[in-house]
């Protein structure tokens, strides 16, 4: 699964990067240590590709209030067309997620969770598959997105069983539903020479925590 990333590309960046309109409140920039609930950058695409704010964790339309059910961060891939709260969203309302990098974590032999970040080898920024709800009740309404997830590729899977969908750019707009149908076969694990990792201070396992030095490599933590 995927539950925190980095943001550090700037929006004027993002825009130029994706071709996209961007809204006028878009989140600040940069942000370490992106969490579930966190508004973050997405792009759709509508009468045109759009930079918008969406609220992490997709929110169906049947819940009552945002903590009426699990908080749906990931959608797997391989049941995304099936299950009831994403079926509509996988065919009509796909989105991409520009990121610099994810963290992951594996534990010691003493139980310890150690953080690694995860970014794109070649230094470019690492965009995830995504699907969007809107969501209304009263007078509480948010813009939602869930991030999909696949099975780990080979390096991937020596710190998790599970990994995004990390898609290059000749795959936007396919997943955007620009350029015709078969978004389906992009949801698939990145070559195994896309991303690079390394270890991050456990500083990161705290939610509150934030600054560049949480996606800095480090040997150990003291």
């Amino acid at each position: 699964m995927c539950g925190r990333f980095a943001v550090t590309l700037p929006a004027d960046a993002m825009a130029q990067l994706f071709d996209a309109r961007p809204a006028n409140d878009l989140p600040q920039v940069p942000n370490f240590n992106v969490c579930p609930t966190n508004q973050i950058h997405v792009v759709h695409s509508d009468t045109g590709r759009r930079l918008v704010s969406m609220r992490w964790g997709f929110l169906p339309h049947w819940y009552t209030a945002p903590n009426a059910g699990p908080l749906l961060i990931n959608a797997r891939a391989e049941t995304i067309a099936e299950k009831p709260a994403f079926q509509a969203a996988c065919r009509a309302r796909r989105c991409l997620i520009p990121t610099s990098g994810f963290y992951e974590w594996t534990k010691d032999p003493d139980g310890n969770r150690l953080p690694w970040y995860i970014t794109r080898r070649d230094g470019a920024p690492l965009v995830m598959a995504g699907v969007w709800q809107d969501w209304a009740v009263g007078d509480e309404a948010f813009r939602t997105f869930a991030i999909v997830t696949c099975a780990a590729n080979g390096p991937m899977s020596d710190i998790h069983h599970r990994m995004p969908v990390v898609l290059p750019p000749g795959d936007w707009g396919k997943w955007l539903g620009e350029a015709g149908h078969g978004a389906a076969t992009l949801m698939q694990p990145a070559p195994d020479d896309t991303l690079r990792f390394h270890r991050v201070s456990t500083q990161v396992n705290s939610n509150r925590a934030s600054g560049p030095e949480l996606i800095e490599e480090v040997i150990e933590d003291f």
